[in-house]
């Protein structure tokens, strides 16, 4: 199997052109596609939130000679690849002829893409609202749920995404629910919220003065990881390119979970 039929798979899932009309319509940055192309038959790949040296290695031990990241192996434009200044990924591929595929913010936006999931493992359905509309895929939901405490919704949280990291502020009802995959809570997301009515943030990588805000404005904001309101979606997707590539291409998925 080829990379382009790799790249064609995720395609059909999570187009690429939602992260090109991110970057073109809405003004962000991004670099989803192929990151690197070894030329080389793929004989099994390995999903990784990240490319981390890590992530190589396991890629070594299932003999997956492709990677396939949620976040982009290379960010901005690079200069020169040197090992030891945060390269080590890439420059590992290069060594052990590792193809990269990435797909970040179009596999956040697309319909059973990471957005979407995090709302249902929240416990949410069909939004009610959403913040950035794009072509065929949005990002950003708002949605009612079960009317629970915030420490109810705290243990489901855990269970559910199967983690101990999670930070809630604010004691009111939890009913109706904004959220945000990764690193969306920002000045306009909030907005957005308190717009919508909800009465509960969750997103990730929260500041100081957003909490406070949010707070002034009574809502509950509940923090996961940057990598566990991700990788529960992530997971999926993989799981959706292992049926569509069928038997010839192996999957097997890795997150460095204890440093995240």
């Amino acid at each position: 199997m080829k990379l382009k039929q790799i790249y064609e798979a995720a395609d059909k899932l999570a187009p690429f052109a939602l992260s090109e009309e991110y970057v073109t319509r809405l003004g962000y940055h991004d670099n989803s596609g192929v990151i690197l192309d070894c030329g080389d038959e793929i004989e099994g790949i390995l999903f990784s939130l990240d490319l981390s040296r890590a992530a190589v290695e396991a890629a070594k031990r299932a003999h997956a000679n492709c990677i396939f990241t949620h976040h982009p192996a290379i960010w901005n434009g690079v200069m020169k690849l040197e090992e030891g200044r945060g390269a080590d990924g890439v420059v590992a591929c290069v060594r052990e002829r590792i193809s990269v595929i990435s797909a970040h913010l179009n596999l956040d936006a697309a319909p059973g893409g990471i957005d979407e999931w995090l709302m249902r493992g929240l416990g949410g359905n069909k939004p009610i609202a959403s913040w950035e509309q794009l072509t065929g895929g949005c990002y950003g939901r708002v949605y009612d749920t079960q009317r629970r405490t915030v420490g109810e919704f705290v243990a489901h949280i855990k269970k559910e995404f199967s983690t101990d990291r999670v930070i809630a502020y604010g004691s009111a009802p939890v009913g109706r629910i904004a959220s945000f995959c990764g690193g969306g809570f920002e000045e306009r997301s909030l907005a957005f919220a308190v717009e919508q009515g909800a009465d509960t943030l969750v997103s990730s990588d929260g500041k100081h003065h957003l909490l406070a805000s949010a707070l002034e404005q009574g809502l509950n904001v509940v923090l996961l990881t940057h990598y566990a309101s991700e990788n529960y979606g992530f997971l999926r997707f993989a799981e959706k390119m292992k049926e569509t590539l069928g038997a010839k291409v192996s999957t097997e998925t890795f997150t460095d979970a204890a440093l995240l």
